[in-house]
């Protein structure tokens, strides 16, 4: 097997979860009811922040961000020595989860593989019932001619089990309010102060979240799913995470941290929100152009 033929049958599935990594700045690893409570954004003034315990003030900010339908991500995401990545473009919730980010892969195994495969820089394309990776040319000579590979959502469990179907869970539903629902759902939040982001009057909130419990709560997993995912999260020494998040006057979330230790390493990813309402509209690549993620995995199957 040559060089070149290995980088891309390895690249098939780990750009999969640098993409998974990507769609994470769209929103949290909450899920459950974007819309919920979606009228609470319909332009009323948002309520006197200060007077408000945090639980109050943050189910108004999850209200504000849900109705807003659209905004402007930008990322940075480290996770352990497996990768590092920033990623930068609009995203939009209003009827599943729509969007197009140009991910840049900086550094760890991830950023590797792809300089294998000829660029560390891809545009990502996210649909309601799947995302799509330009791959670049290097790729294309050896796919038939196609740049771009389409992952659908109901293939995402075949990928790990419990965590699979929780990817799959969460491809479809985040967005930028899950962060906040994060938060309401742990139980544990506080008001940590006033800070000024970007040039934003912002306040600060912040807690720990047990991501298993979360997931029993806030996922339509079955109950083998969910042990199958607690084990795997157990072994990748992944239990619980910091989420920090700063809310803006309008009551609209404008930074997010997510701060949880791997046993390869630290993960943390900042994300900034801006331009809500902003053009979100994405088609998916032409047909002709495009490899099926599952039909590549059984063509690279019968290979080896």
């Amino acid at each position: 097997m040559g060089k070149s033929t290995g980088a891309r049958r390895a690249g098939v599935s780990i750009v999969a979860v640098g993409l998974l990594a990507g769609v994470a700045a769209c929103g949290g690893s909450g899920s459950g009811g974007a819309r919920e409570g979606a009228d609470g954004g319909s332009g009323a003034p948002a309520p006197d922040r200060a007077a408000l315990s945090p639980v109050a003030a943050l189910l108004s900010a999850e209200k504000s961000t849900s109705a807003a339908d659209s905004a402007r991500v930008e990322s940075t995401t480290t996770m352990g020595s497996a990768m590092s990545m920033t990623a930068e473009g609009s995203v939009g919730w209003s009827d599943g989860l729509r969007g197009r980010l140009t991910l840049t892969y900086t550094g760890g195994a991830l950023a590797d593989t792809m300089r294998k495969m000829g660029s560390t820089s891809m545009e990502a394309r996210y649909l309601p019932d799947a995302y799509y990776a330009r791959m670049g040319d290097a790729f294309a000579a050896q796919a038939g001619g196609k740049h771009w590979i389409r992952y659908p959502y109901d293939a995402l469990a075949d990928l790990g089990g419990g965590s699979g179907a929780y990817l799959k869970d969460q491809m479809q539903n985040s967005t930028p309010n899950q962060s906040v629902k994060m938060l309401l759902a742990s139980g544990d939040v506080r008001k940590v102060g006033e800070e000024t982001v970007r040039g934003k009057e912002t306040t600060h909130y912040s807690g720990t979240v047990d991501l298993a419990d979360l997931a029993a709560r806030n996922s339509s997993l079955s109950a083998a799913q969910l042990a199958d995912m607690r084990k795997q999260l157990e072994q990748a020494g992944v239990e619980t995470e910091t989420i920090d998040i700063w809310v803006d006057e309008d009551d609209l979330l404008v930074k997010k941290v997510e701060k949880g230790q791997m046993t390869n390493g630290t993960y943390t990813q900042t994300v900034h929100y801006s331009d809500y309402g902003a053009d979100a509209s994405v088609q998916a690549p032409p047909a002709g152009d495009t490899a099926d993620f599952t039909e590549l995995l059984r063509k690279q199957s019968s290979t080896r």
